[in-house]
């Protein structure tokens, strides 16, 4: 199959936008199309699309945890996160091209992510530790904070979705354009637009914060929405 065939067939195999924010659906998913279908003919497997994924995700992490605070690391940063989320949208679509999802993979792709929220804000815990003139040590409980909100809305997203029946929503209306906007600040993909502020201490910080305040709320929100979507089980 030519990369342009994959191309189309990934186009058309693409997962439901219920539920997707505007960045992961016009964005993300078409540059993970991109990745896909460039990984297919380089003959790779889902799972390492996945590993190709952790590698840049991780590797951001990791100097945003080592290096001091700089425009040129934010840049370094933000670049390597957003690419690392555009391969593990590549991953699943390319186990629909080739037919071959399975336990083994949405496993490992779970567990990368897990991961990856998780040494996120513990690499921003570092950073203000170390690289930061913080007014006051408050400002450390900041990244625990976020870093629980972050795990709690993936956890819990994904643990409703498996206890939930499959068809459960198979009448379900069509993806609200509203709800897609809305969603955009707890979008992974956006959440990792903060790093492009990493070169001053204020501006980084403050717009930290605003999106630990935002996901929380969303928290709230879903905790409620998923708790009473279960009890109708």
């Amino acid at each position: 199959m030519r990369y342009a065939e994959a191309l189309r067939r990934l186009a058309d195999a693409q997962k439901t936008a219920k539920g997707v924010s505007v960045y992961s659906r016009y964005v993300n998913r078409p540059a993970g199309r991109v990745l896909a279908a460039g990984a297919y003919r380089a003959g790779m497997t889902p799972n390492q699309v996945t590993l190709v994924s952790a590698g840049f995700s991780y590797a951001a992490i990791a100097a945003l945890a080592v290096a001091a605070p700089s425009w040129g690391l934010a840049v370094a940063v933000y670049a390597a996160l957003a690419v690392g989320f555009a391969f593990d949208s590549a991953d699943g679509q390319l186990a629909r091209l080739l037919g071959a999802g399975g336990a083994a993979g949405e496993w490992l792709d779970h567990v990368v992510d897990c991961a990856k929220i998780t040494a996120v804000h513990a690499a921003v815990l570092i950073t203000f530790y170390r690289h930061f003139a913080l007014p006051g040590d408050g400002w450390l409980l900041l990244p625990l904070g976020f870093q629980l909100a972050a795990v709690m809305i993936f956890f819990g997203g994904l643990l409703t979705d498996k206890l939930k029946p499959k068809g459960l929503s198979a009448a379900a209306a069509p993806p609200s354009r509203l709800r897609a906007v809305a969603l955009l600040p707890v979008d992974y993909g956006v959440f990792c637009l903060v790093f492009l502020l990493l070169g001053s201490q204020d501006a980084f910080r403050y717009g930290y914060l605003a999106l630990f305040v935002v996901h929380a709320a969303f928290l709230a929100a879903f905790l409620t929405k998923w708790f009473r979507e279960l009890l109708t089980v």
